[in-house]
Parts: C-alpha cells; sequence; structure tokens
C-alpha cells in the first residue's frame, strides 16, 4: 500500500511513557510498531518494510558467500539441547514447555542444536564438505528485563548461519569470508559501527567477534583506541567488547617498599576510597582484595583471593575465563573463615591460592622499587610496603574491566556504549562431538565436523540506524532500509489540481523504480509535514498550489532537513530526483 490514506500508520505526538530509548520513542510515534506485551512487538506495515529491506541485504550478502538458504521449526525436542549440555546450563532465558505426550520441548533462542543434528544424519563423507547454511527464523528468549522497544525482547527474528567444514583450516576460510559479508552488510545499511573481540558466552568454541553499532542507547560497552595527537579521533587500530579487552595501565608511583612490610593502624577504614584519604595515596597505589570461589566443570570449588589494583574493577568474564568456572563472590561467613574481617583482607600469610592481576604486575614493573598497601586480615589494621613474590605467592592473570585513558599499542583508548547488531562463533567441535556429526576424511578415518555460528538481528539494525540517524522532529533513515524511497506529499484536498499532480509524480516515479508514498488525506499541511518528518523517508516532494504553478515541486532531503534551493522541476523530474538521490547518504 503506497497510499497514506489507506496505510496502516498510527503515528503518535507523545512518546509512551515508559520509553527511555530514543529508537523505542520514535518506532512507536512513527508508526512503526506496538507493543502487544512484555518484550513483544508487533511490526506494522511500514515498520515491516524496514525491517524486510535489512533482510533482503542480508539474504543477498548470503547467497553471494555461497551459504544455502533453509528453515527450521522454533518448537525442538528437549533431547537435543540436553545432549549439548545447554538445556540445564543456560537456565531461564530458554522457554521451556510439555507437549500433549508429557515430552520436554524447548523454544529455541538459538539453532546449533537442530542444524547439527541435520547435518549429523546427511554428511558421510569429506566430500560433502564444506557446507554452509543459514535461515530467517523467529528466536524466543525470556529476557528477565525486556527493555528499549525491540532492542531487548523475548521475540524476534534472526539470522542464523551455519558453516560445517573438515579442518580448522577451512573454518577459518569460512569464518572470514562471513566477516567480509557482514561488513558488506552493515556498510550496505548505513550505519556506523565496528567489529569487536568478543567473549564466546553460552555458544562455547574457539573465537568469537561481535559487530557493534555505537550510539548512546547500547548495553554494550566497547573499547577503542585513539589516534595519538588526536583525542577525538577513534582509531580502528583496536576494539575489543570492555568484556574482553586488555589494555596497558596508566602509570602510577608507588612508594617505596621497606626491607618488611610495616602494620599500618586504620581504624574505621573499611573501603579503598577511604584507605586512599588516610593514607594521602592515589587508589592505584593501593590494592583491593576481592574473594571468591570458582566451581569448575566437574562441580569442585575452591577460594580463590583475587588482587587488582584499588582504581580498578574485576571483570566478570575475565575472571571466569582465568579461574576455568563458573565463578561467585565469596560469603562473608567464608571470608571469615578463611582470611578474616571484610574490609581489611589481604595476601600476606593467608593460606589461599592468591591471582593478582596483570596490570598490578605491570605498574610494579614501573616503580620496581615500590610497595603496596595491603588489608592486614585484621579490624583497622593493613600493611604498608608489600612486594609481590617476595611477602606472598602469586599467580598473574588478566582480570580487570579495562578503563579510559588505558593504553593499547601506543593509543590511548575511550570507551563507548553501542548495540550489538550481530556475531559470529568458531564454535570448532563444540556440538558436532555430542551431536554425533561426524565424516570419513580421506584415508577412512572418522573426524568430527569442524563448524562456526553467525547471527544477524535485523529488528537491532532497524533500532541502531534511529538511535544513529535522528533529530527532534523524527526518524531521518538511510535511504538503503527507509520504509520508501520518496514521500510525496499533496497539500490540497482531494480532487484538487494539486492532488492529481502528487498522484501522477507518484505513479511516474513508482515506474522509475522508487518506492514511494504518497500522503493524500485531507488535512492540513502543519500535520502532512509533522508526520513525513516523523516517518524520515530519504526524501520528501511537497505538492502546493504556488509550486505546481510555477511548474515545480518543493524537496527536501531529510537527513539535516536540507530544502532544495527552487525546488526541482516538473518537467524532467523524474531525472532531477535521480540526480538529487545519489547525492543522499
Amino acid at each position: 500500500m503506497s497510499r497514506l490514506s489507506e496505510l496502516l500508520l498510527p503515528t503518535e505526538r507523545q512518546p509512551p511513557a515508559d520509553a527511555e530509548a530514543v529508537s523505542h520513542q520514535l518506532m512507536v510515534r512513527a508508526g512503526l510498531v506496538r507493543q502487544v506485551g512484555a518484550g513483544l512487538w508487533t511490526w506494522l506495515p511500514a515498520g515491516w518494510r524496514v525491517h524486510q529491506r535489512i533482510v533482503a541485504i542480508i539474504r543477498e550478502e548470503m547467497d553471494r558467500i555461497g551459504s544455502q538458504e533453509l528453515l527450521m521449526p522454533v518448537l525442538q525436542p528437549a533431547d537435543l539441547w540436553r545432549r549439548t549440555g545447554r538445556y540445564d546450563a543456560i537456565g531461564g532465558e530458554l522457554f521451556r514447555l510439555r507437549d500433549r505426550k508429557d515430552a520436554d520441548m524447548v523454544l529455541a533462542m538459538t539453532h546449533e542444536e537442530a542444524v547439527t543434528f541435520h547435518v549429523a544424519q546427511v554428511v558421510r563423507s569429506y566430500r560433502d564438505l564444506p557446507l554452509s547454511l543459514y535461515q530467517f527464523q523467529v528466536k524466543e528468549r525470556d529476557e528477565p528485563r525486556p527493555r528499549a522497544g525491540v532492542l531487548r525482547t523475548r521475540e524476534f527474528v534472526m539470522k542464523d548461519a551455519y558453516t560445517f567444514d573438515r579442518d580448522e583450516a577451512g573454518l577459518q576460510a569460512q569464518y572470514e569470508r562471513f566477516r567480509e559479508a557482514y561488513a558488506r552488510v552493515y556498510d550496505r545499511s548505513g550505519l556506523r559501527w565496528y567489529e569487536v573481540e568478543s567473549d564466546t558466552g553460552m555458544m562455547g568454541g574457539k573465537r568469537a567477534h561481535e559487530y557493534m553499532a555505537p550510539c548512546a542507547a547500547g548495553e554494550d560497552d566497547v573499547v577503542l583506541s585513539v589516534d595519538p595527537g588526536d583525542a577525538g579521533a577513534v582509531g580502528r587500530h583496536y576494539a575489543a567488547n570492555v568484556e574482553v579487552a586488555s589494555a596497558e595501565p596508566q602509570p602510577v608511583a608507588l612508594p617505596d617498599a621497606p626491607d618488611a612490610p610495616q602494620r599500618v593502624q586504620t581504624p574505621g577504614v573499611r573501603t579503598i576510597a577511604a584507605l586512599a584519604e588516610h593514607l594521602d595515596r592515589p587508589a592505584g597505589a593501593l590494592l583491593k582484595a576481592f574473594p571468591v570461589v570458582a566451581t569448575d566443570a566437574e562441580g569442585a570449588a575452591r577460594f580463590v583471593l583475587v588482587l587488582l589494583r584499588g582504581d580498578h574493577q574485576v571483570g566478570d568474564v575475565k575472571l571466569a575465563k582465568a579461574l576455568g568456572g563458573a565463578v561467585r563472590q565469596a560469603f562473608e561467613e567464608e571470608i571469615r573463615e578463611r582470611l578474616g574481617p571484610p574490609g581489611s583482607l589481604g595476601p600476606v600469610g593467608a593460606d589461599v591460592p592468591v591471582v593478582v592481576d596483570a596490570a598490578v604486575v605491570a605498574t610494579a614493573e614501573g616503580s620496581p622499587a615500590g610497595g603496596w598497601c595491603v588489608g592486614a586480615n585484621e579490624e583497622g589494621v593493613h600493611l604498608d610496603g608489600v612486594v609481590p613474590g617476595r611477602d606472598f605467592a602469586y599467580e598473574v592473570a588478566d582480570v580487570r574491566e579495562v578503563v579510559a585513558g588505558d593504553v593499547v599499542d601506543g593509543r590511548t583508548v575511550v570507551i563507548e556504549p553501542a548495540i550489538e547488531i550481530g556475531n559470529i562463533f568458531q564454535l570448532m567441535t563444540r556440538y558436532s562431538e555430542p551431536l554425533g556429526a561426524r565424516y570419513l576424511d580421506e584415508d577412512g578415518r572418522e573426524q568430527p565436523i569442524v563448524m562456526g555460528s553467525y547471527g544477524i538481528g535485523p529488528a537491532r539494525i532497524a533500532a541502531a540506524a534511529v538511535e544513529q540517524f535522528h533529530d527532534d522532529r523524527g526518524i531521518a533513515w538511510p535511504k538503503a532500509i527507509a520504509p520508501f524511497d520518496v514521500e510525496v506529499v499533496a497539500l490540497g484536498k482531494r480532487g484538487t489540481d494539486e492532488q492529481a499532480a502528487a498522484a501522477r509524480i507518484h505513479d511516474e516515479l513508482r515506474d522509475a523504480g522508487f518506492s514511494v508514498l504518497l500522503d493524500d488525506r485531507d488535512g492540513g499541511a502543519g500535520m502532512k509535514l509533522t508526520d513525513a518528518e516523523l516517518l524520515g523517508c530519504p526524501l520528501r516532494l511537497t505538492v502546493g498550489r504556488r509550486s505546481l504553478a510555477e511548474g515545480r515541486v518543493e524537496a527536501q532531503v531529510r537527513r539535516g532537513q536540507q530544502d532544495v534551493e527552487g525546488g526541482l522541476p516538473l518537467d524532467g523530474l523524474v531525472a532531477a530526483v535521480r540526480e538529487l538521490w545519489e547525492r543522499i547518504p
């Protein structure tokens, strides 16, 4: 439907009361989406056009690299998920149910189990590989806190792709093809984006990258390098999710250490901030203790004391990787039993494993004669002049979160929020082993299939575009994913010359290959132009009595609200629109 009088486009003057993200506000106000329940959204016709234009771009790039499209069910037997261990590992986000025969089922949040099940049945020989498959399918995820409109929902459409190879070299080749394809998708969609190193998370495997669109509503933090000499220019030399990022810490000078640790009375001092004030010393010259309990895959638990600079924070993902399992903060009774009173914990004399963050070691290397102040495991007492290695044994691991101002390869890093718009994983044999996906090699030996997984969320691309490209009047879509290329606004009432001319312009542009929306409603110019700015089609043509009498139409490029001086001539309008279109981002 290309006439606004017949299009379901319920625009709103005010945003929803619970809307925080700009994309949530504007997509509702522009009549693109409506909520059914918490985390459940309906795409209305104009919004679905945006979604499907993104789908078309993704499909073209998947087909371009030789991936084959299929469709797998959302409803799946729980047994497949039990065989991979994810049925219990994922927790509450996985929808679980039983059918009428009392069989356990799940609503899939991703399709590794299903696709591997099929490949295990049909692939027999090395001659059947490599293989690349993809789909666009609904995913179900029981989000504990659905928010931000279509950014964090319980049901969404995802493009998920899977590759199957004979060995890791084959996986690497496929992985690089997908990296290139994803770059083309995001470039074609008109987004600003970064590819960043990331954690494999619940997917498992060897290596992963995320694709991030920087914007204020982003729930992820991205660490980015800045070129020397230009603190405002974000470089592409380094980019990583803060969960896995590593960097050189900002330097801190340590006071010279005595021959042995010195007891310091610190009555009532129980925080790093209070200790720094008490000693008149920067927080980075103090060590804070983080007692945790780590549980490995076999269920064995161990108490560990983690030490890091007082100005740094533990990264949960990095700590779990370093300790090789699930990690929780130790309970107070465990701390008192193994160490002493919380608020004055330290490693000296402690009979527990100690892990020191790598930034502590790097800081000490910058102050080779320096010592640290740590807790003495006594109420109101600290030890000053402590030297790791001399005064206590330890292991080193990178467990802290990078902070703005740290350095990577000589470049300072900044941290900015971003929306995750895609991810890719080198799964290796994480799913093929438990699900029996194997093949016979050239020598007749059975080998596990090596896998990759690749996801993109069209809804997240749409929301990211709104977050990045909007102003105080509405959305300013990139032209590749806009609901319509051109909106033609007829200012006169039905039956007037303006309406008739606008209809002719609509038909001419449509026949020339543009997608065109005609605002043929009865209503004032203010209402029509306000709705046009809110919807945000890249180009607006306005047909009024005066401009029509002068043989032209008014034209405005939505991005930046750039009026075309003198408008566009009615004679040769299609050619003029084509020329202008090439200059629109």
